[in-house]
């Protein structure tokens, strides 16, 4: 494979680069007043207006180009017709078929997957009516009313991401909490005032190993079983007793029927599986999203899995420099490897998107936060970006002050709706809050006008600031930003949103040259930490081969935790 930075494309973006580079925003609007309406494109609901980025029409022709020569095309290809792309790990990376709602097969290894999709979903669907019209019993004959949904990683941040995001369309009478860390203070402080009898877990873990979600699994079971069955009871999980008040307080997301059914679940009715070729940061459409689904209704759940649908058959049909993944993708590129800006932020005016910065964190960084090419080569080229950001307004009055005025390049992209969540739902929303969301928007594009344009010192002077504080309200701008906008934060909008997302960084990956399916990284400190365990609770001093740090920190807890 020729390294990337040797194709004859990339060396004509670093040429182009060179002319392009001392240009500021200012004079790239002067001279073409009409740009937006150049850089802009719809798709899946959305709104993309990309013409605050540094760019030229002959920019985008050439990073277009690049994406050709690196096979973009063919191995968006490969990923919808469910070859394994994931080639560390030999297996397909499909989780397009997750929400494909087309009548069309797709295939691995000469199977059709969907009738398998399908079933999953159905299954989804009956669990959650039961539990959203109250057929669904505990153990002592009450309702369920508080789902607690255990997982990590892709099996947490996916549907507590969500659940926030589309909490107006929620069940009213039914909470779901997500617990995640290993830290007791997180099941603790979840657990704090709930009923035992009305509450039930979702396990979610692919192969009901993970060491925090099976942790907290068990302290919920110990926690449950003491509440409805005395102390005695906690201590003896599988007497049929307990087994029997597990199983009407237990689900498992899973696929692991053996595992399962020895925790105390029903593997037959009530585990939901799912299948290696789903990546964890790619699953909430799968069982993974069943906490959603409760909370939220399969209809609802459904037409999330449609606007993610949307967006991938935008993303499979359109020609890349129509295409929104592929300029998004081909953006990040141009600011991290010709700019060498080395993060970038994602700013949602949108509280219900509270957590969607930290969902992509994960997408983005764990796909592509990689120094091995395919070929195992060292990447001689920089990859995968730091992602950050907060919701506006909050980050405004948080970090905005670097954005504006510090010595970073940051390319942001903002995120806005035409109209407020709330208001879809809440009849009274318009009475109390009616002007909240039009300033909401008017900071959203202020903030995009000024990183853009800024602030030169002559319009400062112009204005009476003394000479010595004009360096201190002076504006740089020539902040590259893009602006995505849908009508409405929605389970349909969301989806084509993520979707939006988890395209774009696998193009990147493509260009990178780099494998984003798989995630080596997060196994080397799971498995010293297994080492350390036995370390920090032996009764006696045991011997210790880490180094003189490691050690150190080890004699310091084991004196200190008692």
């Amino acid at each position: 494979m020729v390294r990337v930075t040797d194709l004859p494309e990339w060396q004509a973006l670093q040429a182009h680069y060179q002319q392009i580079a001392p240009l500021h925003l200012r004079d790239l609007f002067c001279k073409d007043p009409n740009r937006a309406e150049r850089f802009h494109l719809e798709a899946a609901g959305w709104f993309l207006d990309y013409s605050k980025n540094r760019i030229t029409q002959q920019t985008m022709d050439f990073l277009v180009r690049l994406a050709k020569a690196c096979g973009v095309e063919e191995a968006r290809r490969q990923m919808f017709s469910g070859e394994k792309i994931n080639r560390t790990e030999n297996r397909p990376a499909l989780h397009v078929a997750l929400r494909n709602r087309s009548s069309q097969p797709i295939w691995v290894d000469g199977q059709n997957v969907m009738p398998q999709v399908q079933q999953v979903l159905h299954q989804m669907a009956q669990f959650a009516e039961k539990i959203r019209s109250g057929q669904w019993l505990g153990a002592t004959g009450l309702p369920i009313r508080n789902i607690i949904n255990l997982g990590i990683g892709g099996s947490d941040l996916g549907p507590a991401m969500a659940y926030e995001a589309l909490k107006p369309y929620r069940h009213p009478k039914i909470q779901v909490r997500f617990v995640s860390n290993i830290d007791g203070g997180h099941l603790a402080s979840a657990l704090e005032d709930l009923e035992p009898a009305q509450t039930l877990f979702i396990v979610v873990s692919k192969t009901f190993t993970t060491l925090e979600t099976i942790a907290n699994a068990t302290t919920a079971r110990r926690w449950l079983l003491a509440r409805l069955g005395g102390p005695e009871l906690a201590d003896r999980p599988q007497c049929p007793e307990a087994r029997q008040i597990v199983a009407r307080h237990f689900v498992a997301v899973s696929t692991q029927r053996e595992a399962v059914a020895q925790f105390g679940i029903d593997a037959q009715q009530n585990m939901f599986g799912f299948w290696d070729w789903v990546g964890g940061r790619y699953s909430l459409p799968s069982a993974v999203g069943l906490s959603l689904m409760v909370a939220i209704g399969s209809d609802q759940f459904f037409q999330m899995l449609e606007g993610y649908h949307a967006m991938d058959q935008h993303f499979y049909t359109s020609p890349l420099h129509q295409n929104m993944p592929v300029i998004l993708a081909l953006l990040g590129i141009w600011y991290r490897n010709f700019f060498h800006a080395p993060t970038y932020a994602v700013i949602p005016y949108e509280q219900g998107l509270c957590r969607f910065v930290a969902y992509l964190q994960q997408l983005d960084m764990e796909s592509n936060g990689k120094a091995a090419t395919q070929e195992g080569t060292p990447a001689a080229w920089p990859t995968g970006p730091i992602l950050w950001g907060d919701v506006g307004t909050n980050a405004q009055h948080a970090f905005f002050q670097l954005l504006h005025q510090g010595t970073h390049l940051v390319p942001c992209d903002f995120i806005g709706f035409a109209r407020p969540t709330w208001s879809a739902v809440r009849q009274d929303y318009h009475q109390w809050f009616a002007d909240h969301h039009d300033r909401l928007i008017a900071n959203l594009l202020a903030q995009t006008e000024a990183l853009a344009f800024g602030k030169p010192a002559d319009q400062v002077r112009t204005e009476g600031v003394p000479d010595w504080l004009v360096p201190h309200h002076s504006f740089p701008g020539n902040r590259p930003t893009n602006t995505l906008l849908a009508e409405r934060l929605t389970p349909y909008s969301l989806g084509s949103l993520i979707a939006l997302y988890e395209h774009k960084i696998f193009v990147q990956g493509v260009i990178w040259q780099i494998n984003s399916f798989d995630q080596p990284g997060v196994e080397l400190g799971k498995q010293l930490a297994s080492k350390i365990l036995p370390e920090l609770i032996s009764p006696q001093q045991p011997p210790l081969g880490h180094d003189s740090s490691t050690n150190q920190l080890i004699r310091w807890y084991r004196q200190h935790r008692a």
